[in-house]
């Protein structure tokens, strides 16, 4: 199958949310995430002022097509039964040839607990798999970040590397978890 399709035109709901792309009017929401430390600390760079969150919701809200190395698609998610975004999930096609993406998320403390990146996670891994013909899908995250790893397992994905200090932050060396399903995994995992 080819890798090439249009931009996404969304949005894409689950059981509680709607994922969809990032507007002008989202500044406010993204910033009080992506500016906290604590969130920006498993993020590999520091938190986000608000013009660069301004920078990158200019550049994510167009979306992608989706056909070279490198594309990727950064949606935000958003509670159906309130107003604001609480969060992103992003899928970057890190290989044509290959067929590979990486999958990610980032989501505002105050919504944790709830499921809420899981089932938006588990949206973006059926959408990279349904619709973007994505062979094999991958995380990467701080060996530290057992929140991101628990979500890992729960889209089924299987621990494929432990790289021992593999990067380094103000806070010294880093260890991170390699993370991945296979397009036929997914299929025979569900979305449980």
């Amino acid at each position: 199958m080819s890798m090439d399709t249009t931009v996404f035109s969304g949005p894409l709901t689950t059981d509680r949310l709607v994922l969809r792309l990032f507007a002008e009017d989202d500044l406010n929401d993204m910033h009080a995430y992506q500016g906290l430390p604590e969130v920006a600390r498993y993020l590999y760079r520091p938190p986000r002022d608000r013009a660069r969150c301004a920078e990158v919701i200019e550049r994510i809200g167009r979306g992608t097509h989706w056909k070279e190395d490198g594309d990727s698609l950064t949606l935000a998610v958003c509670r159906r039964d309130t107003p604001g975004v609480i969060g992103e999930v992003v899928v970057s096609l890190s290989s044509v040839h290959a067929a590979q993406a990486e999958i990610g998320w980032v989501f505002h403390p105050d919504h944790g607990g709830r499921g809420y990146a899981t089932e938006a996670a588990l949206a973006l891994r059926d959408l990279a798999f349904q619709q973007l013909s994505v062979h094999r899908l991958f995380a990467r995250l701080d060996a530290d970040n057992t929140a991101s790893a628990r979500i890992c397992e729960r889209l089924s994905m299987r621990r494929e590397a432990h790289l021992i200090e593999s990067d380094r932050d103000g806070r010294g060396w880093g260890s991170e978890y390699v993370y991945a399903i296979l397009a036929r995994e997914a299929e025979s995992a569900g979305t449980d």
